[in-house]
């Protein structure tokens, strides 16, 4: 099964049952999640001489996934219980490692001036990257490492990536950002208070300064919103799409502390949240670049919000008392992510691990949120 097809059951709400081989602390740590999925964790060793304790425990009836870290562990365990008698069992091409790398383009809208919003969702990872398109140009906001689906895409669409930005300097992934310009002759924009130590060439986000693609017909408008870095910047595109980045997400809003800087960054955060974008118009669609649980995506796959909406359900938006904020934001958050300090030194293009080292950087789940424990 790749991972393209198991993307499509979990968005389809499809039944399906996972036998997950690697060790406990993997599993404990990241696993796979869909509102019909089923999985238990049973470790390769355990089932290396006699896959009998895995059957007793799957259903008979039921569509089987066998899951490792690579790939190599679960087509043996799945040969293994075909072998006992067991039908309707696949194994997960690429194992862990391609699922965390996946990425699913999905529509989210037209635009009112010509052109539309694609949501790239990275479902085993948590990360949404976005490609706005109008005429024959377009614009990537957050790309992800492997930029080998943007390029696809856009050739597909027969557009030329003019523009690509990220929101902040990312610490939970490794931004494919500055590679995806370079291969593209496209613009690169980062927002310069969070640039000061990267090591390659950039254009300025400038609030204000806005961006205009498909012969000035679509507007991207930066918004400064710091908080989740010193540099965080949001995206208002045609005035009626909010690209938050890391700073307000559909469930949770974004933690502060993953520079080492929580309580000087805990004002400006809420000043962002509560200030700025509780003055926008409540019928805006928040974009986020990541989500914390599978359940926040909709029917057609994708992540979004109304505005006004999470103001009544996102419990990030919902602490009136600023002391109580500071606390929320500042303590008992979830772990920090998987080797960020090395991903932020590489987003800055202070080191350059090779591809391997840069998958194991990037295992796990993202934790940009305050709400994921």
């Amino acid at each position: 099964m790749t991972a393209h097809e198991l993307s499509q059951i979990i968005a389809g709400r499809e039944e399906l049952f996972i036998l997950d081989v690697r060790n406990w602390a993997e599993f404990n740590d990241w696993k796979i999640e869909g509102e019909k999925i089923e999985i238990i964790n049973i470790p390769y060793f355990d089932l290396l001489d006699d896959v009998e304790p895995a059957l007793d425990r799957i259903p008979a009836e039921k569509r089987l996934l066998v899951v490792c870290a690579k790939e190599g562990s679960s087509k043996f365990i799945a040969e293994q219980l075909v072998e006992s008698g067991r039908e309707n069992v696949y194994y997960l091409e690429g194992g862990m490692k391609l699922w965390s790398e996946h990425l699913e383009p999905v529509k989210v809208g037209d635009l009112k001036n010509g052109g539309e919003v694609y949501q790239f969702v990275r479902i085993g990872k948590g990360c949404l990257s976005y490609m706005i398109l109008s005429g024959d140009e377009a614009v990537v906001v957050d790309a992800v490492r492997t930029i080998q689906p943007f390029v696809d895409f856009a050739q597909k669409h027969g557009v030329q990536i003019k523009h690509v930005m990220d929101t902040h300097l990312h610490a939970d992934h490794i931004s494919g950002g500055h590679e995806l310009s370079q291969a593209t002759g496209a613009s690169y924009w980062l927002p310069p208070k969070d640039a000061d130590e990267v090591t390659y060439p950039y254009n300025e986000l400038v609030e204000n300064r806005d961006i205009r693609i498909g012969n000035g017909k679509v507007n991207i408008h930066p918004i400064y919103t710091p908080g989740h870095t010193i540099g965080s910047t949001s995206f208002l595109v045609d005035e009626e799409y909010l690209l938050t980045g890391d700073i307000l997400f559909v469930a949770s809003i974004g933690r502060p502390d993953l520079a080492g800087k929580a309580e000087d960054w805990v004002s400006d955060l809420r000043n962002s949240l509560y200030g700025i974008f509780g003055g926008m118009p409540e019928q805006l669609i928040v974009l986020p670049a990541h989500f914390g649980k599978i359940t926040e995506l909709d029917q057609k796959g994708t992540v979004s919000a109304k505005l006004g909406d999470l103001f009544h359900q996102n419990p990030g938006l919902n602490i009136a008392d600023e002391a109580e904020f500071r606390k929320t934001v500042t303590e008992n958050l979830p772990p920090q992510p998987n080797s960020y300090q090395e991903i932020r030194q590489t987003n800055m293009g202070k080191i350059n691990p090779d591809e391997e080292q840069r998958r194991e950087m990037e295992t796990g789940p993202n934790r940009c949120a305050v709400h994921d424990n």
